[in-house]
């Protein structure tokens, strides 16, 4: 028993390390100077901006038209059910720049691009691209964590609900959504964080205006690592402060549900 509880011990150190190390020697490398001069340069905190937004988009969209599919993957038996969530899923193992090219044969020349074009919605280069991009890489974080909050909702609940007179929309809306609203909000963070580090689909189909991953990679590839990690840094940063406070926003939204 001593044994294994040393060896996890070890085992969880490494991992901790694996994760800290590069954050950390990047702070370390990085000279405060350079770090706080980002503040004042207008194109990394637009990118930054761009990129919380672009990805909020998305996940605004997985909330709305994601729910209601993870309810029916949850709870409803179905033909052609297995073969819908392995396509759900396919996007984790899809190289991204491949579903890049995907989207912008799709959206950017083929018939659903020239049929939005000509609704006045362009996906190539613009903020509609970048969130379609997002939307599609991260979406079946959303999907997953949602489907399996729902079915871990016990059946008589909704039985019980029937029973009182309830329908299927009330049921859903009054029962199952707000019982749910824990994995929803945690697969809602997992797919913003997912949309945020999204480079290989955004870069294909809308280089500019250029999400912060994207300037990164531009600033690294013109200027060299030194222009590239203050920006790296920043965007890490921020993402490590917002997830903390949506860390504690949740275990207070769970203490007071309790």
């Amino acid at each position: 028993m001593r044994t294994f509880i040393i060896t996890g011990l070890v085992f969880a150190v490494i991992s901790f390390l694996l994760v800290f190390l590069p954050i950390g020697g990047m702070m370390v490398a990085t000279p405060i100077a350079e770090f706080i001069s980002l503040f004042g340069d207008n194109e990394v905190l637009s990118s930054i901006i761009l990129t919380f937004e672009t990805a909020l988009y998305a996940t605004l969209f997985a909330l709305i038209f994601g729910t209601p599919l993870s309810y029916l993957l949850a709870r409803y038996r179905f033909r052609g059910k297995s073969v819908l969530e392995a396509l759900i899923n396919l996007p984790i193992i899809i190289p991204h720049t491949a579903a890049g090219i995907a989207l912008l044969m799709v959206f950017g020349s083929g018939y659903l691009g020239n049929l939005f074009n000509r609704a006045g919605i362009d996906f190539i280069g613009t903020r509609a691209g970048i969130s379609l991009a997002m939307a599609f890489v991260s979406i079946p974080f959303y999907l997953d964590t949602v489907r399996e909050g729902f079915r871990s909702i016990d059946q008589r609940i909704e039985n019980v609900a029937r029973t009182l007179g309830a329908n299927q929309r009330q049921v859903f809306f009054r029962v199952m959504l707000p019982l749910a609203s824990p994995s929803i909000f945690t697969g809602s963070v997992l797919m913003w964080g997912r949309g945020i580090s999204e480079f290989g689909a955004v870069v294909i189909l809308a280089y500019h205006p250029m999400i912060a991953p994207v300037l990164i990679y531009e600033r690294f590839t013109s200027f060299g690592l030194q222009s590239s990690r203050p920006v790296a840094l920043l965007l890490i940063l921020l993402c490590v402060i917002i997830f903390i406070l949506l860390r504690i926003i949740s275990r207070l939204w769970m203490r007071y549900r309790a």
